[in-house]
């Protein structure tokens, strides 16, 4: 029987070739709808291995960006038009936003959903970059007759559960949680203050170097579903010199403004509005506070913020020693906060002293607790932890020096200390306890990376 024609080694090596290079070309396109980092997050190589349902809990920094006003723009178009406005704004960024770490999940419309792995100061530099990115893209569109855009920015930090949902012919890669959905809302806010950039007070807290940042208190706001407010902060850096300047020389009196506001006390807000506003006159952030003057606090939605906050049982995540710890750390701080707002000074040496020696009790138990459940977040734990010494740390100095504004530092323990061990519980302590209900039952179908 005669042997099969042999195939020349040169014409098997050329054909093996092609087909890498096919194989290669087809993964580069994939990754094109399918970010590699989406799939690098989730511990899958290769695309073909992506099963609907796989998922993973990790910290993430979620900054959405959006157009200002495209509603408007895209109507004086027509749609070809619309299409090439669009990807030539986000040819400009989508490299903006590698070169900092971070990858695109999605577009929404003319929206930018991006996810940071490792660091919200790399999402906050990478906003920067952005605005600057925008400056250079405008003078293109100026150039060709185009008026320049405005973006808004809004940055969250937070736990999130990164999978694929969908169903058996159609499916998608997302991120869930209350992290994304806080980002969202705070990008939206940025219209409504016509700021550039807002982060949480969770990215806030997490940061590696907050000093190098030009940051101001810009409100208190309601995530839909959620009773407790959130404290949303505006980053100015990217801001026009004369701007920046003129924020910065007038941070204590606009954030004294806005104390009076949210404490209901209006004609004391519009006074110090005005002494701030006559010295940065460009500040629409300040304006916008001042029309609200103007309104009944309850008609803009809003909730007096109250300088005493009341103990609920949705508060308890069910661990009788860390739920009694922030009840009297609760206490404490709300005692600390009417003191202060009466000028009571004598009473703060030792609500203060008390404050420090609970926090610490309670942090302490909290950590030892969660290294022996083995919890994969204690490091982000104990960082929110470290930060919280930091702030109260100023905070504490402030007081004890009597200098500040009384209603000022009574607003400020409010949002610095009772706002946040609140927010702190419903969110970081909460997931603590999910995390063991989980374990107790048996959750091995998700997988949590350290």
């Amino acid at each position: 029987m005669p042997a099969p024609p042999s195939t020349p080694a040169g014409d098997a090596t050329d054909n093996n070739d092609a087909l890498r290079e096919r194989l290669s070309t087809t993964t580069d396109a994939y990754g094109r709808f399918v970010p590699r980092e989406f799939l690098n997050l989730l511990g899958i190589e290769d695309i073909r291995k992506v099963e609907l349902g796989q998922q993973v809990e990790r910290k993430m920094t979620i900054l959405f960006a959006d157009i200002r006003d495209f509603t408007s723009l895209s109507e004086s178009m027509s749609p070809q038009e619309n299409f090439n406005f669009l990807n030539s704004y986000l040819i400009h960024m989508e490299p903006v936003i590698a070169a900092h770490g971070g990858f695109i999940d999605k577009y929404i419309g003319d929206a930018i959903m991006a996810l940071f792995p490792d660091s919200p100061d790399a999402a906050l530099r990478c906003s920067q970059a952005m605005l600057k990115q925008l400056e250079e893209y405008n003078e293109g569109r100026r150039r060709a007759g185009y008026r320049p855009i405005k973006i808004g920015i809004g940055i969250n930090t937070g736990i999130v559960i990164l999978g694929t949902v969908g169903g058996a012919a159609r499916m998608d890669g997302t991120v869930i949680g209350d992290a994304v959905n806080l980002a969202a809302r705070l990008e939206r806010l940025t219209k409504e203050y016509r700021v550039s950039i807002l982060i949480s007070e969770y990215t806030l807290y997490c940061l590696d170097q907050p000093n190098l940042w030009s940051i101001r208190f810009l409100d208190r706001t309601h995530v839909r579903g959620k009773q407790d407010s959130q404290s949303v902060y505006e980053v100015f850096n990217g801001d026009p010199a004369p701007l920046r300047e003129a924020k910065t020389q007038g941070l204590k009196v606009f954030e004294q403004a806005l104390a009076y506001f949210h404490l209901d006390d209006i004609p004391i807000a519009q006074e110090r509005l005005g002494d701030y506003l006559a010295s940065a006159p460009d500040d629409d952030a300040a304006r916008v506070y001042l029309e609200r003057c103007d309104v009944p606090f309850r008609d803009l939605g809003n909730q007096k913020a109250e300088l005493s906050a009341s103990w609920r049982n949705e508060y308890s995540f069910g661990q009788s020693e860390v739920d009694t710890a922030h009840q009297n750390l609760l206490i404490d701080m709300n005692a600390l906060a009417r003191a202060v707002n009466v000028g009571a000074w004598e009473l703060t040496p030792p609500l203060l002293a008390q404050i420090q020696f609970a926090a610490a009790h309670d942090f302490t138990i909290e950590e030892q607790l969660m290294e022996q459940d083995e919890y994969p977040f204690l490091d982000l734990h104990i960082r929110q932890h470290q930060r919280f010494f930091e702030y109260f740390g100023e905070l504490r100095r402030e007081i004890e020096r009597g200098e500040e504004n009384r209603v000022y530092l009574a607003f400020r323990v409010k949002r610095l200390l009772t706002d946040w061990l609140i927010n702190h519980i419903l969110s970081a302590d909460r997931h603590y306890g999910h995390f063991l209900h989980g374990r107790r039952q048996n959750s091995g179908r998700t997988q949590i990376l350290r």
